[in-house]
């Protein structure tokens, strides 16, 4: 007995201690998280908040471009570190931190850095962040383009071989939508036990809501550098709007968002009661005056924060299939949800005219809240698949042999066209 107990108690500290050695987290982003600007930025953020619940040592590092509008991570204590792409100089940087566990920030990422940080921390935890699904989104985009509809979409693609590629190569990828897990176990037979659904987390607002009679307009809002919300408001502006004017002739439409371009700025027309405002401080604010949130989405992927934001702020949103996925099924809807252009503008009337109906709609926002975007519900899941894969992560990898393919081939061309560039840099 007392042996038995003596062995328990050895296995506990040594898992403790590598546990502990394995604090260090190295999050490598695509860019610097701009919670205020988009979904992603809001993303990362909620990443970081978990990853320090969780006893992690974090440092950021991003070879884009610094943004005035950057979160100042500083002030999370989160260190912060500029790296450059094709450069030995990040080799020596992580071997001198040497992280127990690598983020990488979308499959771009992978891809750059991945190869170095197997070659100078090849037993680190390697974990991808999704955001969505890229070859999915662009995928849609060109069918949409091309056929003006989705019902033949191409994803064997070029950018899914890159994206699946990167998902094989790292121990864990994380996605924000069910349907894009679905997805890839039905479609790309990956296995499930390298993926991990961890949605963008929200949290029921308990404050008083502005009432259907406080609320005025309608409201659309996104971030103009990601492609889906650009098309969208063309969308809206060209074909939906003048339906939906002609049937209310007197109400706005406020438009919001980050990083409009001129194409954007230029659809401003209060004589059509078409207002576009651009970047707002904050978001939340806008979203609660407005009494319904339009979001026309024609192709996209991942979770649309926009909606889930309207949801937080009990403003029903009238949206295609394409919003809706990841968060909820069309027919339990906070509003209306709907491919068909007619029936759009007729549900976006509805909801603005109604009050029955309105009401209907803003406490269902609520209940998919609570039902499917909790932080709480995954946190210990979360917990408990990280500690399971580190504590063994050989045999994990071992699981998986087409992981030693693709880094064996697709690790070897990316290491050696980044040191080509790297030496014709010099």
């Amino acid at each position: 007995m007392f042996f038995l107990f003596f062995n328990i108690c050895v296995l506990l500290l040594y898992y403790s201690s590598k546990l502990e050695q394995n604090k260090s987290l190295l999050i490598i982003g695509k860019v610097w998280p701009e919670p205020n600007s988009s979904a992603a930025g809001a993303r990362m953020m909620q990443l970081i908040d978990l990853f320090q619940k969780l006893g992690y040592h974090i440092t950021f590092a991003s070879s884009a471009k610094e943004s005035f509008f950057q979160f100042d991570l500083n002030q999370l204590n989160v260190s912060i570190q500029k790296i450059e792409l094709n450069s030995v100089s990040f080799d020596d940087f992580i071997s001198k931190l040497n992280p127990g566990v690598v983020v990488f920030d979308r499959f771009l990422s992978e891809e750059q850095f991945g190869w170095r940080v197997i070659e100078q921390c090849p037993n680190a935890f390697r974990i991808l962040n999704t955001e969505d699904l890229h070859f999915l989104r662009r995928a849609r985009k060109v069918s949409i383009k091309n056929r003006g509809d989705l019902s033949s979409v191409n994803l064997r693609t070029e950018d899914a071989v890159r994206e699946i590629s990167s998902i094989y190569r790292s121990d864990l990828t994380l996605l924000v939508s069910d349907f894009e897990q679905d997805l890839l176990c039905s479609e790309f037979n990956i296995p499930h036990s390298i993926l991990f659904y961890l949605p963008l987390f929200a949290q029921k607002n308990t404050e008083l809501k502005p009432s259907f009679e406080e609320r005025d307009g309608f409201i659309f809002i996104g971030n103009y550098n990601h492609e889906p919300n650009l098309d969208a408001l063309c969308f809206l502006k060209e074909v939906i709007w003048p339906k939906i004017k002609i049937k209310i002739p007197n109400v706005v439409l406020n438009v919001y968002g980050a990083y409009p371009s001129k194409k954007v700025l230029d659809f401003n027309k209060p004589d059509e009661y078409f207002i576009v405002h651009g970047r707002v401080e904050n978001a939340m604010d806008v979203t609660l005056s407005s009494r319904v949130s339009l979001a026309p989405l024609r192709f996209g992927a991942g979770v649309k924060g926009k909606l889930i934001e309207a949801m937080i702020a009990g403003t029903p949103s009238v949206t295609t299939s394409i919003g809706v996925e990841g968060i909820a099924f069309k027919e339990n809807w906070c509003g209306i949800a709907t491919d068909n252009i007619d029936d759009f503008v007729s549900g976006a009337v509805s909801l603005y005219e109604d009050e029955k109906l309105w009401n209907k709609y803003h406490l269902r926002g609520f209940e998919i809240i609570e039902e499917r975007f909790k932080a709480e519900i995954y946190f210990e899941g979360f917990e408990k698949r990280l500690i399971e894969i580190q504590n063994d992560i050989e045999s994990h990898r071992k699981q998986y042999f087409i992981q030693q393919l693709v880094q064996h081939q697709t690790l070897m061309s990316n290491r050696f066209l980044s040191k080509w560039i790297e030496e014709k840099n010099k």
